[in-house]
């Protein structure tokens, strides 16, 4: 009689790490980075002179505003 010999050796199993793990703290770390900024942003950016100094008084001069023209509209007058 013929003795068969069957070799059922389950291949050894790797350890696979759970890679979505690595996933959501990169995403958190994401967020966080992205929450952090935006409060930056809204809470600590530079503010305007005129914010800086309430009482500030802002003087315009602007050329040919004041005088006679020749009506050619360089007073910034209406025409008519």
């Amino acid at each position: 009689m013929a003795d068969t010999i069957v070799n059922n050796q389950p291949q050894p199993q790797t350890q696979q790490g759970d890679s979505s793990a690595g996933w959501v703290i990169a995403i958190l770390i994401l967020l966080a980075v992205i929450v952090v900024g935006g409060y930056y942003l809204l809470h600590h950016r530079g503010a305007a002179p005129a914010a800086a100094n309430p009482g500030a008084t802002v003087q315009v001069n602007v050329p040919g505003g004041t005088g006679g023209g020749s009506g050619s509209g360089a007073t910034g007058g209406a025409t008519q």
